[in-house]
């Protein structure tokens, strides 16, 4: 009885390690996302330009500024709560661009785990069983 006890705890526990480990990289709207209400009361009036987007040529520039936000993934779902952590990282590049001077954010990419996803329509999301990230990289400039 004993050995049969052991054989079911150690296979619940093998089984149960890839539902532990949940990494899922998922895709979600950016301009969805920015028209909403949640995003307009929590960001700045900082633009941002994703990806290759055009932007008028900045007077300066600090490149390579990188935000990596997280956020519990508990009660939501998985679009919701990396929709919070995106704002959180966004929000993040914003502040930082005032705090030196600056006045835009561009080149915002996608960095999730140092690998980077370009899209002017789509962020990445990294979701777990109880946690959500979003890494981002970017330029601020002072545009005229």
């Amino acid at each position: 009885m004993k050995k049969i006890l052991i054989a079911c705890v150690t296979s619940c526990i093998f089984l149960a390690s890839p539902a532990i480990a949940r990494d899922d990289r998922l895709k979600f709207s950016i301009p969805d996302l920015l028209k909403t209400d949640k995003a307009k009361n929590a960001l700045y009036d900082v633009p941002l330009y994703f990806a290759d987007q055009a932007h008028p040529k900045p007077l300066s520039k600090q490149s390579g500024i990188t935000t990596n936000k997280k956020t519990s993934g508990f009660a939501k779902s998985d679009q919701e709560a990396c929709e919070w952590a995106f704002l959180s990282a966004i929000k993040a590049l914003q502040e930082r661009a005032q705090r030196d001077g600056m006045n835009a954010v561009v080149n915002i990419t996608s960095n999730y785990k140092h690998q980077s996803f370009a899209s002017r329509t789509e962020f990445e999301c990294g979701a777990g069983n109880i946690m959500a990230g979003v890494a981002l990289k970017a330029d601020i400039v002072k545009l005229p």
